[in-house]
Formats: structure tokens, sequence, C-alpha cells
């Protein structure tokens, strides 16, 4: 069985783009999307309401019916109470309508989002009084529904006792829908991959799911729900790469779809913790949880909340660290503007030996002062960079020293809850960075004080781009004056400005993009800026 798993596995590969990203590329594409939410929450957006504007304009009985149903279906785990919402109005035009499949279909949408708002009672109550034919093909639908639901409350039970019942009864119904579901249905295959991850046949399930996989669009919400199983296949397997993995295809499935009723990136947000990636994980359990709130999905805010505390403890804790980082190395900043006041000194009493030997050699006078004037404004630049720095690392002395007094005064007079808020506040470091940008902008356009303009001049008419009122350099302005002074590595100008490297690349190939010459010689022309060179 083991061979003929691998050898499907390596005859899928020249299909199967995705089993080629490694974790960190799958990592670094779900980053990405978490960023861009916006544009997939209007995507989602528009697509319901013209199915909004459809329903409106319709009288209709069948038309009703069709369109709140696709309606439910996409609000479903979206927004839980709108898809409650349609999924009465669904079940009113399916009465009007006085179809029977229809009729259980819609009371079936209503048992399946009343699980997701918690509202067993009611569900149950829903699928006690459906009766469907034994040749129906809404049977299979029926006990999966039964089947979630009694999941559903088993996760919820208070005691093992009533956990173990419920749990009995979800696998009764989805044994169930297994026999019912035609075979080559992607409903089937879903309810016979979780049959055998539930009798611990993990290559049993890969062996289903993988040759399938590749058949599912990007658009099928079933995508993020085979990939998910796959990963817990692995999981069984004890492959903890692999669990990651398609983890991660399940979580940007779910995200790209614009979910918000999910598992993936929860628990991938928990595998990322336990590999020590502390920073992601806080990201991904708190879209959770945003998520969560925002669909009214009761489970899995409450599966949630519980992982959430240890996540954040743990994020809290690495600031911390980061602070104390932080705390030695305007420390060390201070020691080497200490080393570079001396060496400046050192280098003014030496330039004054110097133009004292210039000024015996007469012969040489026409060159020695072209030399001399060059170095007269290397020096200027440099005394502006020192003495802007040093003003800086001066004041950074004098607030820390102004900040450990206030921590001890805070801790001298047991104002503990005072002095913890005080440590955890984030608003002294955001005062220092705004600072900090202000006086980076203030001393570059001193330095080069037509970079505006003549930045602007390198973009086309339409693209210009002016600070706000009150500014003096923005984020893209701010960006390529760091690339005139020589700073060309992303990953470095995203620790200075504190973005992802994602976003600075972004940033630089937009502004490439509106270049009035050549995109690839952009970065080389403002290297030219202040020069008098065009």
């Amino acid at each position: 069985m083991n061979h003929f798993l691998m050898f499907v596995t390596i005859l899928l590969l020249p299909y199967c783009s995705f089993a080629q990203k490694n974790s960190d590329a799958l990592l670094s594409e779900i980053d990405q999307t978490i960023e861009n939410n916006s544009f997939y929450t209007q995507k989602k957006e528009q697509k319901i309401t013209q199915l909004k504007s459809l329903l409106k304009k319709t009288s209709i009985p069948i038309s009703k019916y069709e369109i709140s149903q696709k309606l439910y279906i996409n609000y479903s785990s979206y927004q839980s109470d709108s898809a409650l919402a349609y999924a009465r109005k669904n079940l009113q035009a399916a009465k009007i309508l006085k179809d029977s499949d229809k009729l259980n279909q819609s009371e079936i949408n209503l048992v399946s989002i009343m699980g997701t708002l918690g509202m067993y009672k009611e569900a149950i109550d829903i699928l006690n009084s459906i009766s469907i034919p034994p040749a129906s093909s809404l049977k299979g639908s029926f006990y999966d529904a039964s089947r979630t639901i009694y999941g559903q409350m088993a996760d919820n039970a208070s005691s093992p006792q009533e956990k173990e019942k419920y749990l009995q009864h979800s696998k009764k119904y989805r044994d169930s829908s297994v026999a019912y579901y035609p075979t080559n249905s992607v409903s089937y295959i879903i309810a016979k991959a979780d049959w055998n991850l539930d009798y611990k046949k993990p290559d049993e399930t890969l062996r289903l799911l993988l040759p399938y996989f590749p058949k599912i669009h990007h658009s099928d919400s079933n995508r993020a729900i085979i990939s998910y199983i796959i990963s817990q296949a692995y999981k069984q397997k004890n492959d903890r790469l692999k669990e990651k993995e398609w983890l991660s295809i399940s979580a940007l499935s779910d995200l790209q779809l614009s979910k918000k009723e999910y598992i993936s990136l929860r628990s991938l947000a928990f595998l990322l913790y336990e590999d020590g990636d502390i920073e992601r994980a806080y990201t991904y359990i708190k879209r959770s949880l945003d998520d969560a709130v925002v669909c009214n999905a009761r489970l899995r805010t409450y599966e949630i909340s519980k992982m959430l505390p240890i996540i954040s403890e743990s994020y809290q804790l690495q600031n911390e660290t980061n602070r104390f980082q932080l705390t030695v190395f305007l420390i060390s900043a201070s020691f080497l503007a200490l080393i570079l006041l001396t060496l400046l000194f050192l280098l003014i009493k030496q330039m004054k030996k110097l133009s004292k030997a210039k000024s015996d050699l007469s012969l040489a006078n026409d060159k020695l002062n072209l030399s001399n004037n060059t170095l007269s404004e290397a020096n200027f630049l440099k005394e502006i960079y020192i003495g802007r720095y040093m003003d800086q690392c001066s004041d950074y002395l004098g607030k820390l020293d102004e900040y450990q007094r206030k921590l001890n005064v805070l801790a001298k007079t047991g104002k503990i809850n005072d002095l913890v808020t005080t440590v955890k506040s984030k608003d002294y470091i955001e005062n220092e960075l705004k600072e900090f940008y202000a006086n980076f902008d203030k001393t570059f356009l001193q330095l080069f004080p037509d970079f505006i303009r003549e930045f602007n001049d390198l973009l086309i008419p339409n693209e210009k781009i002016h600070p706000k009122e009150g500014e003096q350099l923005n984020t893209e302005l701010r960006i390529f004056a760091l690339i005139r002074l020589g700073i060309k590595d992303s990953a470095k100008i995203a620790v200075f400005l504190r973005y992802s490297i994602s976003t600075i690349y972004n940033y630089r190939s937009q502004l490439k993009n509106k270049s009035a010459g050549r995109r690839d010689e952009f970065e080389d022309r403002v290297m030219q800026i202040g020069t008098g060179n065009k």
C-alpha cells in the first residue's frame, strides 16, 4: 500500500504546482493574503450585492428559491446571522413551491447554520421533524448535517460521558452518509476520508484524496476542507512538515475565498507557536479570532479563546525581549557616538596640521585649495550626520534615564499595576520612532533640499508624489531616501521603516512602474539626485 501511495504521489508531482511550494513560501503567501484582506472581502461583497439585487428584482418563486439558496451558501462561512436569515427566506420560498426536496434542503440548510451559531436544540428539533424518503438524493446530506450537529455538541460537551455519547451519534450519522452519497461525489469522498481518519487509516485517506485534489478549482470551498483532511492524515503519520504544508494550503484557500469560519489557520498558528515563530503565530490566531467574531461562529470563537492567551503571552514576552535589545542598541549607539566624537576631534586636529602644511606649499596651492574644498564639503556632511545623531543619542540617554526614574518611582511606591502598564505600553517606542523618523527626514532634506522635486522629475507627470501637510517625507519618499543613501537591501529598509519585506518590495515595484524613463534605470537615476548629473 505504501509503495502504491508513493507511486501515485510521484505520478502527480508534475501536475501539482502546490506540492512544489515549501512551507516558507506558503507562509509568505498567507502573510500577503492577510495583508490584502480588503481585496478578497470586496470581491465577496460584490458577489453578494449582485445576488441581493437579483433577489430584489424577481417575483418568480423558483427564482427566489434559487437566489436565496446562493445567498445562503455565500453567507454560510462569512456571516452566520445573514446566512440564517437567507436560510429562512429559502425555506419560505420552498413552502410556496410546495416541493418536498426543496423544502427538505432548506431545512437542512437551517440545521447547518444553526450549528455554527450554537443553536443546537433548535437544530435537533428541525432534524427530528424532517422526513426524507429512502430513495431521495438528500438522504446523504441529511445524515451529514446530523453528523455535524452532534460533532459540534461533542466539542461543547461539559462532561466526558456527554462528549462520548454525542461522538457516537456523530460517527453513526457519518457512516450513514457514506452509504447514501454517490461514490463519485465530493461529499462521499470527504465523508469516506473522514471515516478512514477516524479508524486510523491515514494511507488510505491520502490514496483517496491526493489524486482528487488537483481536480479542485481554486474557487471551490471544498479545496480548503480536503487539504485540511490531508493535513490530518499526515499528522497521524507524524509527518510534521507535510502537515504544516497542507494546513497552509487549506488556510490560504479559506482566506482567499474570504471565509470567516474555519479551522486551518488556527491549527497552523499553534504549529508555528510550537516551532518558535511567535510573531506569525500571534498574527494568525488573532486573525482567526477576529474572523470568528465577525462570522458569529461561537464554537470557533470558544476554541480560539483557549489558545489565544498561550500565544499572546509568548508574543508579549518576545516584545519585552525586543525592547531590551533596543535598550542595548541605544547604549551601544551612544558608545559608538562617543568614539566617533573622539575620531572627529582627532580628524579636526589633523586637518589643522594639514592646513598649515598646505600654506607652505605655494607651488601646489591651486590643487590643494580644490582638495581642501572637497574635504570641507565632505566634513560638512559628516558634521551634519554626526551632530544630528549625537544629539539624538544624547536625547535617548536622557529619556532612558527619565524612563528608568519613572519606573523606579512606580516600583518604590508599590504601584505594580501602573508599573506593568507602563512597561507593556508601546506608546514610548512609537513616540520615539515618530521622532526618529522626523529627525531623519529633517537631516536628509538638509543634505538634499531638492530631493522631492528631483525625485518627482523622474516620474510620469500624473504620478508625482507629495507629502501630506505636516509631513516632510512620506513612506514612499523615505524608502527612496534610504536608497539614495546607499541602503538598497529591502530587508534592511524593512527593518528601518518597520514594514514587511513584501511591502517594501511592492512600494519599489510600483514606483518603478511610474518611472518616466526606463524602469530598470530608475534606482540608478535616484542615486544621481543632488549630484547635478542627469
